[in-house]
């Protein structure tokens, strides 16, 4: 089952439980969806966006309540911090599994090999392997000093 209709169920399901902070988020998912398909098709591409779109869509949905509750918290707004963090639970429902730093390094290792990658200039072959296989499973902000942790270690520094 797709991403997509994973997310209708669960809005039904939310209408139907009368859940309205679930209901809520999940709206704002949905609606985050169908930006990301207008801006398509403003660009010429066809209206549907596959999962590998959605999970990314998800991924900077959790970034940036991640940042939000942490900048709650710094001023003190506890309250809407445990709001951002609850929506965050209910998007991660939505991602696959995250891996951890030792599958994340073994991955790199993979596609730097993988990709032939000799030197600092492939950082951009090798982040491309990784987001095509990872999306969603990893922030890839983490990864890129990893890969060019990698690429150096190999004396392409």
């Amino acid at each position: 089952m797709d991403t997509r209709t994973r997310v209708n169920q669960a809005l039904k399901q939310a209408m139907k439980d009368k859940a309205a902070e679930r209901l809520a988020t999940l709206r704002l998912i949905n609606a985050a969806i169908k930006d990301k398909e207008i801006a398509a098709r403003g660009d010429g591409e066809e209206g549907s966006i596959g999962d590998a779109e959605i999970l990314g869509i998800l991924g900077k949905m959790t970034k940036q309540r991640n940042e939000s509750a942490r900048a709650y918290e710094e001023g003190g707004r506890l309250d809407l911090a445990e709001r951002e963090l609850a929506e965050i639970t209910i998007i991660e429902e939505f991602l696959p599994k995250q891996l951890t730093e030792e599958e994340i390094r073994s991955a790199v290792k993979s596609a730097v090999s993988d990709t032939g990658a000799a030197s600092i200039r492939d950082m951009g072959k090798v982040m491309g392997v990784l987001k095509s296989k990872y999306t969603g499973q990893v922030d890839f902000g983490l990864v890129g000093p990893m890969v060019k942790d990698e690429l150096c270690s190999e004396g392409g520094c």
